[in-house]
């Protein structure tokens, strides 16, 4: 996997394409160790930033135009700023940050972009965030305007629920802005309260393996089991009025009235209950020092993607199961959306370089695919790079 690209590495490509001198923002990726398919529930969840990151450069125009090329594509998008429409094409996600910035009264100017990535598109590490952060840090710059953090990650978050019309949550642009190295970010979805928690890279390590699969039918089931939560939400707030989200709900409420909740709405609502309780006790765990239980958490939750939110697939599953059979894991489970993508694993750092080779090995061996396997730290968040 290529590095991320240094200001004079992205100047370059830039200025292959476009006339000027561009301002370079870096968002990284994003892997949540636990708390999956929670954010969107007034939940909590426990992201890191990774390594991989999106860079964004940018010079300004005369007119009012976006020229935007993607390295990665080897492509070129023309966004008329008078007339931004969804296209169903990777160029929404930047049209989608200028149509809210215009849309928040901050009138741009057109500008040149160029785009490097070395986040997995489609890998569940939040690639369309990335891209989000850096295109909105970089519009920003050439409108002489700023946004506060969470101003920047709500920016985010809109983009890619009203204009590219994925119902995300706001976890993967509140992470690729506030993450700081060597801690892991508890985010309260409903306050957005956080909480830097450290995590010790000399007791584990965490490694990203890639399945190199994604299945078409993500979005539309994402989309499926947010409906059938919020439909499991109503029913239980006329059981209990003071109900105003999942993470209102015990798991003894729930239980109390999972009879009168029909499938699969229990199903996806008792994962959303389960795994916020999870996110909680494992932050305990963390700062108590017990990471054995921190990986009983992890593996739980995998569970419950898979039984119960269905958003498992056979190759994640392949590569949750291979990994457990290996000395030093702590935990491992799906990470992202699902329905392929990644799995995070958490492992003992003096047998990450037989994890390697054996999880490589395994998961071949089932499927024939070759995965990319990455060793990561927590690391900061978005930033202008010099």
């Amino acid at each position: 996997m290529k590095s991320r690209p240094a200001a004079v590495e992205i100047t370059s490509i830039f200025q292959a394409r476009f006339p000027g001198e561009p301002r370079a923002f870096r968002a990284p990726g994003r892997v949540n160790i636990i708390g999956e398919h929670t954010d969107n529930y007034d939940g909590y969840v426990f992201p890191i930033a990774v390594s991989m990151a999106t860079t964004a450069a940018a010079a300004p125009r005369r007119d009012r135009t976006i020229r935007v090329w993607s390295e990665n594509m080897q492509e070129l998008a023309t966004l008329p700023l008078d007339r931004l429409e969804r296209r169903e094409h990777w160029s929404d996600y930047v049209a989608g940050v200028a149509a809210m910035l215009e849309a928040e009264g901050i009138r741009l100017p057109g500008a040149d972009v160029c785009i490097v990535s070395d986040v997995p598109i489609g890998g569940g590490l939040s690639s369309s965030a990335a891209l989000e952060v850096s295109t909105a840090m970089a519009f920003l710059s050439l409108a002489d305007h700023s946004l506060d953090g969470v101003a920047l990650a709500k920016l985010g978050r809109r983009a890619e629920n009203e204009f590219v019309g994925m119902n995300c949550g706001i976890m993967d642009q509140f992470v690729a802005v506030h993450a700081e190295r060597g801690k892991g970010l508890l985010l309260d979805c409903r306050t957005l309260d956080y909480e830097l928690v450290p995590l010790p890279a000399e007791e584990a390590a965490i490694v990203v393996c890639n399945t190199m699969v994604k299945h078409e039918l993500g979005a539309s089931e994402y989309n499926a089991r947010r409906a059938d939560t919020l439909a499991g939400t109503d029913l239980l707030k006329a059981i209990y009025p003071e109900v105003r989200a999942l993470r209102d709900v015990s798991y003894e409420m729930f239980e109390a009235a999972a009879s009168q909740l029909p499938e699969p709405i229990r199903q996806r609502c008792r994962h959303v209950i389960t795994e916020n309780q999870r996110v909680l006790n494992g932050i305990t765990a963390l700062k108590e020092g017990r990471l054995e239980v921190f990986g009983d958490l992890m593996n739980a939750s995998h569970e419950s993607l898979r039984s119960d939110y269905e958003v498992s697939c056979e190759e994640l599953d392949i590569m949750v199961e291979a990994a457990r059979g290996l000395p030093g894991v702590l935990g491992a489970r799906m990470t992202g959306g699902g329905f392929g993508g990644c799995t995070v694993n958490l492992v003992r750092p003096g047998q990450v370089p037989v994890f390697q080779e054996e999880i490589a090995r395994r998961y071949h061996k089932a499927t024939g695919l070759k995965p990319d396997v990455h060793i990561t730290e927590p690391m900061d968040g978005a930033r202008e790079i010099t």
